[in-house]
């Protein structure tokens, strides 16, 4: 039985939906279920397709990281997008909730950012190691509560792995229930929320705007849902 995606918008060239936390934008090792098969398999059985469906993927998230993401339903719809990704005309924004507070209320990071694909890990390199990659990110302290605190990041680059490695490692305070970077004593999804992402639309040249928020059950979002919904509203 396919999988429905959580579909907020759709037309005959963009399909705007709502990632999970823990599901792969698109097949990986693992061979567990991912977005682009869930859309593509959707789409097929409910518009009676008979042959392959074409989806494009224009941006990522990484696996742990739940939210809002566009895909194109056009191979020009796929190119306009991804030259607005390239040229950083669509851009994300995200809600994290750390360990502990900032000294800082908001502040611009800027690292160097190395990739180790035998443990999928990244960590803060120099300038010139082969294969650093220049990592830049934006902050804003949204509120504190319980020794939390909710952070809104505008995302400048968009590395892997990119924003829990600078809250922990430039910071020193990791995601809540980031095990990998830092936060050893909490358990559950990664509190880490693509709620905002805008572009222009690739044919009638339109502002859009999509804001989502994280699911609160189960998750230390919901001692933060009263803000969360007034920047959502």
């Amino acid at each position: 039985m396919n999988i429905e995606p959580n579909i907020i918008y759709e037309d005959n060239h963009i399909i705007v939906v709502i990632k999970p936390h823990n599901i792969s934008v698109q097949e990986d090792e693992s061979k567990d279920i991912d977005m682009l098969t869930i859309i593509k398999d959707f789409i097929k059985e409910r518009d009676k397709k008979t042959g392959n469906v074409f989806l494009g993927l224009v941006h990522r998230l990484d696996r742990p990281t739940g939210g809002v993401m566009v895909f194109a339903k056009t191979s020009k719809a796929a190119s306009r997008l991804s030259k607005q990704l390239k040229d950083k005309q669509l851009k994300k924004k995200y809600l994290c909730v750390i360990n502990g507070r900032p000294q800082l209320i908001q502040n611009r990071l800027t690292t160097y950012l190395k990739k180790d694909e035998k443990t999928n890990t990244v960590h803060i390199a120099p300038k010139l190691e082969l294969g650093a990659k220049e990592a830049i990110l934006e902050y804003e302290v949204i509120e504190t509560k319980n020794k939390y605190t909710l952070v809104e990041v505008d995302l400048i680059t968009g590395r892997s792995h990119q924003i829990r490695v600078q809250m922990s490692s430039q910071l020193n305070n990791p995601i809540y229930a980031d095990f990998k970077y830092g936060d050893k004593d909490h358990s559950g999804n990664l509190a880490l929320w693509a709620y905002e992402l805008t572009f222009t639309h690739p044919t009638t040249k339109e502002n859009m705007k999509f804001r989502v928020a994280p699911a609160y059950d189960n998750s230390i979002f919901k001692i933060f849902e009263p803000t969360i919904e007034k920047m959502i509203n």
